[in-house]
């Protein structure tokens, strides 16, 4: 190895490979992983649930015969998992795949899982049944826009980044207000995710697409596959279980909560699809965003060239500068 080169690598344990929804991820992945000795590691909220497979683009039984992939169908729909679950759960795999003389590449798209493993979890309270049962009441008399309100008054730089309709977080960050007496944002600081964070080193590679509307367009012929493959019969068979309901985390899910409401008679099936990719696209923009906070080698947009090989190569080569083989 010459010099200039020594002085460009450096030792790391896993390689985060990031981007937003229907940007060609898993299948460069899949690529990277012909060229070189890898196990895909998944990053991603909704394939850790078992029975969410058309709807989460879950990888094929063949792509996972042929490549080893980890942290997929972990949970039942209706169990909880959490960024700590993740990060407790990423850190033992990565050690694993390590200890194996493989590197560990981390895809997908769900960046706050992303940036716990990254920077480290915050302390904060688990959940309690009892608060978050008074703010539903509150929100069901007021709607989520009132205490979105309420939000930005208690803890305005959470308010600032959450949509009004964002029920989930909106919810958890009072109810930490509540628990605490301090805003959610004070408790997410830098130095108390330092002591909670990995020992692990990571490079992470994100894919940032500049076409706007080419990615658009994926997104849609994505979802109108995913309805050829039979994501409306998926759903189906999730609700005649008798157990599960829209309000569970794993059925929050950018498309399950449009499909649900549609089977429920709430929406006809244009309004569906119409939904369906709207949300898909939203989920998009976010996930950009937190990309660009990201502190991370060049990115590189996978749709300015046409060819996957040559998306490969240039990922193969930023690797190359990372990796320990």
């Amino acid at each position: 190895m010459d010099e200039p080169t020594r002085e460009r690598t450096r030792a790391v344990d896993a390689v985060l490979l990031l981007g937003p929804t229907a940007c060609g991820k898993s299948a460069l992945a899949m690529q990277l992983a012909r060229e070189i000795p890898l196990e895909i590691v998944s990053i991603d909220s909704a394939q850790v649930y078992r029975g969410l497979d058309i709807g989460t683009a879950k990888p094929s039984a063949a792509e996972r015969a042929e490549v080893p992939h980890h942290l997929i169908d972990l949970r039942d729909p209706s169990e909880p998992y959490s960024a700590a679950d993740f990060v407790r759960d990423a850190v033992r795999v990565i050690g694993e795949i390590n200890a194996r003389g493989k590197l560990p590449l981390v895809v997908g798209g769900t960046m706050l899982y992303a940036k716990a493993l990254r920077e480290g979890l915050s302390s904060l309270p688990s959940a309690d049944p009892e608060v978050r049962a008074r703010i539903e009441a509150r929100a069901k008399e007021a709607g989520w826009p009132a205490l979105h309100a309420e939000l930005a008054r208690l803890d305005p730089a959470t308010a600032a980044r959450l949509p009004p309709n964002d029920s989930q977080r909106i919810q958890r960050a009072l109810e930490v207000v509540e628990l605490t007496g301090l805003p959610l944002s004070q408790l997410q600081s830098a130095p108390q995710r330092e002591r909670n964070r990995a020992p692990l080193r990571f490079s992470t590679i994100a894919l940032l697409p500049e076409d706007r509307a080419e990615l658009h367009r994926r997104i849609e012929q994505r979802f109108d596959a995913m309805l050829a493959a039979g994501f409306l019969d998926e759903v189906r068979a999730l609700m005649a279980r008798g157990d599960l309901n829209p309000d569970l985390p794993a059925l929050r899910s950018v498309g399950y909560r449009q499909a649900w409401r549609h089977l429920l008679g709430e929406t006809t099936f244009t309004e569906f699809r119409a939904a369906g990719i709207a949300a898909t696209r939203q989920l998009a923009k976010r996930q950009m965003t937190w990309l660009r906070a990201f502190r991370s080698e060049p990115p590189i947009d996978p749709l300015a060239v046409q060819r996957q090989e040559a998306v490969a190569r240039r990922l193969l080569q930023t690797m190359g500068e990372v990796q320990r083989f």
